[in-house]
């Protein structure tokens, strides 16, 4: 039951709004993973960024969607979680640990192990509108302890002005999505690795010719 209502929800609800509201410009599809696991990493400026991310796949890999998000924020009240756990298909991230040896990403293991794709956003929260912030190292572990799965760099442009940071009215708004090739980077250097996921947005972020980060 849980499984149909997602998909319902995607097929009714979200891809509607992002093709037909929103429209879409992706450049670089085909760089997509086609079959998990994989890792998609992409900029954030607003809670469409996840919704958008997911409808570039076909529907047959929905259930293999699997977007980490803030614990503190999506699990506050019960029906909020319920939705975002079951049907957004959320994965909870502790922001905050409460103890030294407690890993905030554990959940985001099983679903690499397992197949999964990951939407995994490095700012760790939503900026402010069209700004990229500084990514967080939270990445790096992962990507050093899955060394085999593909990481895929998506930059969003556009979301942070359709609906942004406490924001709740939708403003239509064109998206413009870039598709990075998969990071190829020994992943045993942490600085080596940020700063080459740090370089490959800033190109992706080229491409598009936009003005410069305020």
């Amino acid at each position: 039951m849980i499984r149909l209502l997602r998909q319902l929800f995607f097929l009714v609800v979200v891809r509607p709004v992002v093709l037909l509201v929103l429209g879409l410009n992706v450049r670089h599809r085909e760089r997509l993973p086609k079959a998990g696991p994989a890792m998609i990493v992409a900029n954030h400026n607003s809670h469409l960024d996840t919704l958008v991310l997911m409808t570039l796949f076909p529907p047959r890999l929905l259930d293999r969607l699997r977007p980490a998000a803030a614990m503190d924020y999506f699990l506050k009240n019960r029906f909020f979680a319920w939705f975002a756990l079951n049907i957004i298909g959320i994965i909870p991230v502790a922001r905050k640990r409460d103890r030294q040896e407690d890993d905030p990403l554990a959940g985001c293991h099983p679903v690499l192990e397992s197949g999964g794709i990951l939407i995994f956003f490095p700012e760790g929260s939503r900026g402010e509108p069209e700004k990229l912030s500084a990514f967080r190292s939270g990445i790096y572990f992962l990507a050093r302890r899955h060394p085999t799965v593909a990481i895929v760099p998506v930059f969003l442009h556009g979301l942070g002005k359709a609906l942004p940071r406490g924001e709740l009215l939708l403003v239509p708004f064109f998206v413009d999505v870039f598709v990075g090739e998969p990071l190829a980077v020994v992943r045993d250097d942490k600085e080596a690795f940020m700063a080459e996921l740090d370089r490959r947005m800033q190109a992706l972020a080229a491409e598009g010719q936009f003005p410069a980060w305020e």
